[in-house]
């Protein structure tokens, strides 16, 4: 059973810095998709960042680029999001995820873990 525990969120004043981390579980990752997902109050959730487990390509939403980064550690299954400039509109729950076959739709996510950021 696929489980992904977020980590890492909390308040942070604007202009500062946070890492976020996704340990994940109960499956061999490589070729699947990792990524960041958030949910601000009364907004859909959108899509942050995505990183392929195995080559490592990266992928950014439009609103991060340049801001963020997501890495992963292959020895620890565990996927990390350095989040840095942050700014108000970055206040979100976000959550981790991961396809649920190789190249397929995003199937399974974790808890998700709160950021605040204060101007």
């Amino acid at each position: 059973q696929v489980q992904l525990e977020e980590s890492g969120g909390g308040p942070v004043q604007a202009g500062g810095s946070l890492r976020l981390s996704c340990a994940a579980s109960g499956r061999t990752f490589s070729g699947y998709k990792m990524g960041w997902f958030r949910q601000a109050p009364g907004k859909d959730r959108e899509f942050v960042a995505s990183v392929t487990w195995g080559s490592g390509s990266t992928n950014y939403a439009d609103s991060v680029k340049g801001r963020f980064t997501i890495s992963r550690d292959n020895a620890k299954n565990t996927v990390y999001l350095q989040m840095s400039s942050l700014k108000s509109e970055d206040t979100a729950v976000y959550y981790c995820a991961t396809t649920s076959r190789p190249y397929g739709p995003w199937g399974y996510w974790g808890q998700g873990t709160q950021v605040t950021v204060s101007s």
